[in-house]
């Protein structure tokens, strides 16, 4: 059977050309970046290749790029780093309600340990407030952490008025960009971006690599105790392999960014129009143009998710509940309740997610099969 996969944005499949390129970090150049000998320096050499390759990517200095494990790692690290980091300036830090839920797990794990977090509500397309972000800024308020694009709905906020504010504040500004990097383009100097995380699985490389870009200057604590590595403040020695991959990726990406995006944005509306004029019962979920360009999350009234998922599944179609980072949980969706679903919609969310290998031909074949299976449903 056929295996039709629209889920790139819980993982996408690594690339052939990124493979190719961790390859020889597995076999002959398999040194400890740390070493002083030739096959030691041959792996920091390439780790230096890949981390001015994302500085490239998104306009900062190859010194601003941190290496992690995941994008998890990266949120972590910024959000923990750097509220204590500069504890003495103050405690208070703005995130919205719809953040991932390692943003919305480092909050309470803050407010467990002093400090004060203010949770933004979203409008019904998931935007924030400009007049409520502005309103919500107090005189200790270090950090502003608001996600580039949702991983649910593909909404893409105002970075770049969001930045500027908190500039003109004096305040640090992060944006979750694991979904965003490679769907959309980032310039941190002109959006007033302080720090990002990103991921390398969202990109066409491998699971378990990310990267955090904090701006210098900064003050921000280190979480992992031990050696040196990552300018003394990310300890453990480095995933040689996977880094390479992650920089290679970046580069593919974003040599080809115009017409990857076209491809998704072509698929994307080709599926949203095709789904709004065949399905009655359909709701489409998130901005209607502010939002990436492959993701399209809609919501069959009365219709259950799951069930729909796996019969998906049983034609060889991967689809999405929900984000993978909260599949199998019993509690709706977060960030569905925030833009204001009632219940009948949030448990028939389906999201949608393309990639680069998607073709017209896959997605009328996804259609026909969500369009038999909710009459069948409803009969």
């Amino acid at each position: 059977m056929k295996i039709r996969y629209f889920d790139h944005a819980a993982t996408t499949p690594v690339r052939p050309e990124v493979i190719r390129a961790m390859v020889p970090f597995f076999e002959n150049e398999f040194g400890n970046p740390s070493s002083l000998y030739t096959i030691g320096r041959s792996s920091r050499r390439a780790i230096d290749d890949s981390r001015d390759k994302i500085a490239k990517a998104i306009n900062c200095n190859r010194k601003e790029i941190y290496f992690t494990s995941c994008g998890s790692e990266s949120d972590n690290l910024i959000i923990k780093g750097i509220m204590l980091a500069n504890k003495q300036r103050g405690k208070h830090m703005i995130t919205s309600k719809i953040e991932h839920p390692a943003v919305l797990n480092s909050c309470k794990w803050l407010e467990k340990n002093g400090f004060d977090v203010t949770y933004l509500n979203v409008d019904n397309t998931g935007k924030i407030s400009m007049k409520e972000l502005k309103e919500s800024i107090k005189d200790d308020t270090i950090l502003i952490s608001i996600m580039y694009a949702n991983n649910e709905i593909g909404t893409i906020q105002q970075i770049g008025e969001i930045g500027k504010i908190a500039n003109e504040n004096k305040i640090i500004f992060h944006t979750d960009a694991v979904q965003a990097v490679g769907n959309v383009e980032i310039d941190v100097k002109a959006q007033n971006i302080d720090a990002l995380s990103m991921s390398g699985h969202k990109i066409y490389a491998p699971k378990g690599v990310g990267a955090a870009y904090i701006k210098s200057g900064i003050k921000f604590e280190k979480l992992i105790e031990g050696g040196h590595q990552e300018q003394g403040q990310r300890a453990g020695t480095e995933n040689v392999a996977s880094i390479v991959g992650m920089g290679r990726a970046i580069n593919l990406i974003s040599n080809e960014f115009n017409e990857y995006n076209k491809h998704l944005r072509i698929l994307r509306d080709f599926y949203i129009s095709e789904i709004e004029k065949k399905i009655d019962i359909a709701k489409l979920n998130g901005d209607r143009f502010d939002r990436l360009p492959g993701n399209a999350n809609f919501s069959f009234k009365g219709i259950d998710a799951e069930q729909l998922l796996l019969n998906l599944d049983s034609y060889g179609i991967c689809t999405s509940a929900g984000s993978a980072c909260t599949a199998g949980s019993a509690e709706p969706s977060h960030v569905l309740l925030s833009i204001g679903l009632k219940e009948e919609y949030i448990q028939g969310a389906l999201r949608v997610s393309f990639g680069r290998n998607n073709t017209i031909e896959d997605v009328k074949f996804l259609i026909d099969k969500i369009k038999l299976f909710i009459e069948k449903y409803k009969e």
